[in-house]
């Protein structure tokens, strides 16, 4: 019996193939010479030797444990300027226990372990990651020409970040007042602690509180919040698909701030409060706080 003719055959008679059955084989394995080119093997290795992360793992790392290490100095600072002279109620007694504190964190070693290099790197790596995804936002925007990257807006500033900017001159003028000025001057700054303060409040008590009410401010604003972003408490943080999300978010909004309001409260107190209000310091050492206030670039002469 003839076996039924399939029509589409005759039509397409190349999209037919005559089958035969074979006898079952092993597949060959490739040869030793393609091995390593077949599957190659995914290098997770950088150029330095690092594992595979990009610049901004490294870059946020950095800026992270510095900001780490740096709460030390904080910790002795907030002590000696603000606590201390809350429980003494004087500026002298605390003077004392200043003193007492101050080789852990202004000698010639811990000084730049646990002040300098952690702010330098703190701030450094924050630029840098700035820079880099600028880069990488030309990039992927594929601007390559000056007058196109100029139309290119810069990433945003975060509300922490933001603080940080604000605070960094900040920081850097009271560094100078209070370490840079009296080496330059004397060629050391043994005799600068909370009586020049105070002095420099009775002299100019306006710029005073101004210029300290900013700088505890705006500093204790940005190192709680940026403590809250590394610690992962921040409010944008809580995702978790709950319909109270919302609420949640709110309540640790409120508790970050409170935080910070509270330690700015106390950090005022005592360091405005009392060494703000110790008045102006007499006799040769406060001729001395003179000469090392009069010496301040530009505002000197006003003081």
């Amino acid at each position: 019996m003839d076996r039924p003719r399939n029509p589409d055959a005759d039509e397409y008679p190349e999209s037919f193939i005559n089958l035969r059955e074979l006898e079952p084989s092993p597949i060959d394995t490739p040869s030793d010479e393609f091995k390593g080119s077949y599957f190659p093997s995914r290098d997770t290795s950088s150029a330095l030797g690092l594992s595979g992360h990009s610049a901004t793992y490294y870059l946020t790392q950095i800026q992270k444990y510095s900001s780490y290490t740096f709460t030390v100095f904080l910790g002795f600072h907030i002590t000696n300027t603000s606590i201390l002279p809350l429980l003494t109620r004087s500026v002298a007694d605390s003077e004392t226990y200043l003193l007492l504190t101050r080789p852990f964190y202004q000698s010639p070693l811990t000084e730049p372990l646990v002040v300098v290099l952690p702010l330098l790197a703190h701030v450094g790596s924050g630029v840098a990651l700035r820079l880099y995804r600028r880069n990488q936002l030309t990039r992927r925007n594929g601007y390559e020409g000056h007058e196109q990257q100029r139309r290119l807006r810069w990433p945003m500033f975060s509300g922490t970040s933001l603080l940080g900017y604000l605070l960094l001159p900040m920081v850097v003028g009271h560094a100078f007042l209070n370490r840079g000025l009296p080496l330059l001057v004397e060629g050391d700054s043994s005799s600068v602690g909370l009586g020049f303060v105070s002095h420099g409040f009775a002299k100019q008590r306006v710029v005073g509180f101004a210029g300290f009410s900013a700088l505890i401010a705006v500093g204790v604003w940005h190192f709680v919040w940026g403590g809250a972003h590394w610690l992962g408490w921040k409010p944008k943080g809580i995702v978790t698909g709950r319909t109270d999300d919302l609420e949640r978010r709110k309540w640790r909004w409120y508790i970050l701030n409170a935080l910070s309001a509270g330690v700015t409260g106390l950090w005022m107190a005592g360091g405005l409060g009392v060494v703000g209000r110790g008045g102006a310091t007499g006799g040769w050492i406060g001729r001395g706080y003179d000469e090392l206030y009069n010496r301040i670039p530009v505002l000197g002469r006003w003081m």
